[in-house]
């Protein structure tokens, strides 16, 4: 399956993190934040990553060139940040079939695998990591609404009132369907082409999106206190890994 990273962002919030590099190259525990992603999607065996680059973007391309890790890189230009439904859009002409989707700005200890797995089993029209947050930090996330089946009924960009405290985190897999639905969105009120309004297309079109629960964690890395607990995680959970057993050599 290919994959879709989302790199193009100036990460303003960043700054001064940002001030000389793209926010897909601020490290974390001494590795660039697109280089987590790459990583998590190197041991989901992606065939081709497709990088939608922007800010900075020689920075990026000139580091990873067009291979890492032996996976091919093959970079989308968007020339304008104009949303997420925007990005993924420059994305579509190196698109076979279906295809995982992660922001470039979300460190991941969590259950990706699921999700994979779902969209290939169910031949679902998406599938999407979702994490419940507290209530009252919901409306600052993508909301999701599901049914009892765990199919997403609706999904809503930063809601006054959200129906839930299910929000999208930062990784997905998608057929083509979604480049149709991306192509139909209008501005919202930020003047972006967001990203759940495509996907709520989908669903008001009959298309099926499964929500997996997240087993684990994964923290957007929006502002520096976030690369600071990102930081954090990772160094625990390093040292929460357990030893390797000793052998008796001779």
């Amino acid at each position: 399956m290919q994959a879709v990273v989302l790199a193009a962002g100036k990460g303003t919030r960043l700054r001064p993190l940002t001030d000389d590099k793209p926010k897909a190259l601020v490290e974390v525990a001494g590795q660039p934040l697109v280089e987590h992603v790459f990583d998590d999607l190197v041991d989901l065996d992606a065939e081709e990553f497709v990088v939608v680059v922007g800010h900075l973007k020689e920075q990026i391309m000139e580091r990873y060139g067009d291979e890492y890790r032996g996976v091919p890189i093959t970079y989308a230009h968007q020339r304008e940040q104009k949303g997420l439904a925007h990005a993924l859009l420059t994305a579509e002409p190196y698109i076979d079939d279906d295809f995982m989707l992660m922001l470039g700005d979300n460190i991941f200890e969590a259950n990706l695998a699921d999700v994979v797995n779902r969209q290939q089993e169910a031949r679902a029209d998406a599938a999407f990591l979702v994490e419940e947050v507290p209530m009252e930090d919901a409306s600052r996330y993508g909301v999701c609404d599901t049914n009892k089946y765990g199919e997403i009924t609706a999904v809503i960009e930063k809601p006054d009132d959200p129906p839930s405290n299910l929000v999208m985190t930062g990784f997905y897999t998608f057929s083509p369907a979604i480049f149709h639905a991306c192509h139909l969105v209008q501005p919202s009120d930020r003047g972006e082409y967001e990203l759940p309004d495509a996907i709520d297309l989908l669903i008001q079109s009959g298309r099926t999106i499964d929500a997996i629960r997240l087993d684990g964690w994964r923290i957007d890395v929006g502002y520096p206190e976030d690369r600071e607990r990102a930081e954090g995680r990772l160094t625990d959970d390093a040292d929460a890994a357990p030893e390797p057993e000793a052998t008796n050599e001779s």
